[in-house]
């Protein structure tokens, strides 16, 4: 699998669009995660965000923003023949919007991809490759899911859980609380804890950590920023300190130290 091209957790305008006739040359694989209206089988539909849709060469593509703002992954590549087998093998369907019940995983996987395509790194391309089968497996994984809800999915919950979870990603600085969250849902903090764990699989503290760890990481390897100036932006106020502790912690090493080991500077 080669990449041609590769972008993470891009945002549009409410003007966005694109609309393409011919297609292009390559395959395209795009984690829309709002909503947005796509062109397929001769009309327009609108489906709300956390769609995959993946596009073989010189099919024609049409989509566009439905909101107030547009953002996706997004990833122009050449598979391999064992590529295009695996998709066959997994029954991934192309060409076709594919509703997902979240695309959290998903996009940290393209996220790591990202990273290493933009990289200097030694086996970069064959370290990609390894996450795009991972991503395969792991996108079979989230229609199997989609089509067979399980008991947490079903809950009359779930609309309005699933909003707080993308708000939590999508908004990492806000000052989020527990009572906060229950109380938008009527619920008891004790009720909407569990019914958030056992909905998405993990707790919402630990949501809320790591979409402000996966927000600082992008922002060391992607800005010159100061380390408390980070801090400061995903929520943690002028507490420095707690903030390298929690990277730490998670990361084994420190903020400095992961920008020297993933920076782009070196590129050429």
């Amino acid at each position: 699998m080669l990449i041609d091209d590769i972008g993470y957790n891009h945002r549009h305008e409410k003007d966005f669009v694109i609309d393409r006739p011919d297609g292009t040359g390559d395959w395209l694989l795009l984690i829309i995660k709002s909503p947005a209206v796509y062109r397929y089988d001769g009309k327009e539909v609108r489906k709300p965000a956390n769609v995959l849709l993946i596009y073989t060469p010189g099919t024609p593509q049409y989509y566009r923003a439905d909101c107030l703002e547009y953002f996706d992954d997004w990833m122009h590549f050449r598979p391999s023949e064992e590529d295009i087998a695996l998709f066959d093998q997994l029954g991934i369907a192309t060409n076709v919007p594919l509703q997902l019940t979240e695309s959290d995983n998903l996009s940290s996987i393209v996220r790591n991809m990202c990273y290493e395509h933009y990289s200097s790194n030694i086996g970069r391309t064959e370290v990609s490759d390894l996450y795009f089968r991972i991503l395969l497996y792991k996108i079979r994984e989230k229609l199997v899911s989609a089509t067979n809800p399980s008991r947490g999915t079903e809950s009359a919950y779930y609309e309005r859980l699933s909003w707080i979870r993308d708000s939590i990603y999508r908004w990492p600085s806000r000052d989020y609380t527990v009572d906060d969250m229950a109380k938008d849902l009527s619920l008891s903090r004790s009720r909407f804890q569990h019914l958030y764990s056992e909905t998405f699989g993990t707790s919402v503290t630990k949501d809320i950590i790591n979409s402000r760890l996966n927000k600082a990481t992008e922002l060391l390897i992607t800005t010159d920023m100061p380390v408390k100036d980070i801090a400061l932006m995903i929520g943690y106020g002028h507490n420095t300190s707690y903030f390298v502790k929690l990277f730490g912690s998670v990361y084994g090493i420190s903020p400095g130290q992961y920008r020297k080991d993933h920076s782009k500077v070196s590129q050429g």
